[in-house]
Parts: structure tokens; sequence; C-alpha cells
């Protein structure tokens, strides 16, 4: 069966005739199951894991990049895939690297069923699917216990498990989620005159890094935050993922 979760924000009334649409098109591909609403008081991790529990052979998210990444860490392990259907433009980077730009095409991609399994980021034992994030300006970068980076300036520090459209990265960086490999990039600005800013950036390939800054946080999925040391490791192919075949790895 399929499950369909929606997340807590589309119980707003504005998205109500969306919603139908999507029901309508669900089930003239013959794709309908059960849809499990979420709320600011019902738990994702016992939703998932009670759908599983009953049968589940499909848990569909419908959201954002947070009700991604609140299922993926109930779902990491299981032979249950991860579908994926966007609701709104903002904040749905992962759908769209993995080729699922609207709920159109979101539905689309269902019926056709193209399985990926993909690696995870894990951080203090919350996975992440994109990418994880920190500030560059106090940061200590600690690359698989084999040498240390302390970050200075401004600027953003990003670990890529997938590549995301919002964030422009050189050509060099291949992040792609089935390689085992996550791409660390360090981004600085540099002040070449009062007039011209440019950024540089290191660009680095690992399985380990431990990340440390006792003013910022660590940013999963651009959802979750948490406090630092932190030691960011990949998981690899522990998750089974609808893809669409626009996907960009």
């Amino acid at each position: 069966m399929n499950i369909f979760i929606y997340d807590s924000f589309l119980n707003h009334k504005k998205y109500d005739r969306l919603l139908a649409r999507l029901e309508t098109r669900i089930t003239d591909l013959g794709l309908n199951g059960k849809i499990s609403r979420l709320s600011l008081t019902r738990n994702v991790n016992d939703t998932v894991r009670h759908e599983l529990k009953a049968g589940a052979k499909t848990i569909i998210a419908v959201g954002n990049n947070k009700t991604i990444h609140q299922i993926i860490n109930a779902l990491a392990g299981s032979p249950a895939p991860l579908g994926i259907i966007p609701i709104g433009e903002k904040n749905n980077d992962i759908a769209k690297s993995l080729g699922i730009k609207s709920v159109d095409e979101a539905c689309d991609v269902l019926s056709a069923r193209l399985l990926a399994r993909l690696d995870l980021g894990s951080a203090k034992q919350t996975h992440f699917l994109g990418n994880a994030t920190i500030e560059n300006q106090g940061t200590m970068i600690n690359i698989s216990n084999d040498y240390s980076i302390e970050a200075t300036g401004k600027g953003l520090i990003h670990i890529f498990n997938l590549a995301s459209p919002e964030i422009a990265l050189p050509a060099q960086v291949k992040a792609a989620p089935d390689d085992g490999i996550l791409e660390l990039v360090i981004q600085a600005q540099i002040n070449k005159n009062v007039f011209s800013k440019k950024d540089s950036q290191s660009i680095f390939k690992i399985q380990k890094v431990t990340v440390s800054n006792p003013k910022a946080k660590l940013i999963l999925d651009g959802s979750a935050s948490l406090t630092t040391p932190a030691e960011i490791t990949v998981v690899k192919q522990c998750l089974n993922v609808i893809v669409g075949k626009n996907r960009n790895f």
C-alpha cells in the first residue's frame, strides 16, 4: 500500500484545492492508498514505523525538504522506498535534484517507479539526504582525523551528499548520492578591493569529517540544527528512493 504523509503545513485551507487535484491525479494513475496527516503533536517517526509495521510498500513525503528530512530518519535501512511530492516552490531543492519539479511531474515519477539506492549523510545519529551547512567563521574542520583546517572570514561550509540547484558549485564538483563519497566545499568571500568581492572555494572528497564551532549550528537539509562538534559520515546505499529521469546524477 502507498502511504502519503502530508506535512502539517498542508492543513492550511489554502492548500485544499491543490491537494484535491493531487488526489484526483493519484486515483487516475492507480496510485491511491492511505493518507496520513501530520500535526504538531503527531510524531513522524512513530507514524512511519507504524505504517511500515502495518505493511506499507511505499512511503511518500508530501511537503518540502523538512518533510523529506523527517521521513528519511524513520525510513533509512528499510526496503520500502521513499516517494516525494513537492508542494511549493521554496525549500524543495531536494525534490528538484531528484528530477521532481512539480506535483504533476511527481505523480508521473511515482507511476514510472524508477528506483535508486542512495547514500545518506549522518551527523549525531541524524541523517540528511541533501547537504549539511555551517558558517565559515570560527569553524574548525578535521578531515578523516588526518589534518585540520581552521576556516576564517565570511562564507559557508557545505557537505554535499546530493547537489542542490540553488547552490552554485564549480563544474568539477559532482555530488552524487550513490558513490559512497561526500563533497566538502569551503566557500570564503575575499574582498579584492572596496568595490569588488570574489568567492574562493576549496573542495575535498571525504567519507568522514568533524566540524566544530562554539557559536554556530550545523544545519541538515535546511531543516534540523545540531550543536558541534559533530562528526559527519556517509552511510552507503541505505535508502531506496523513487527518482525522476531528469535527476542531477
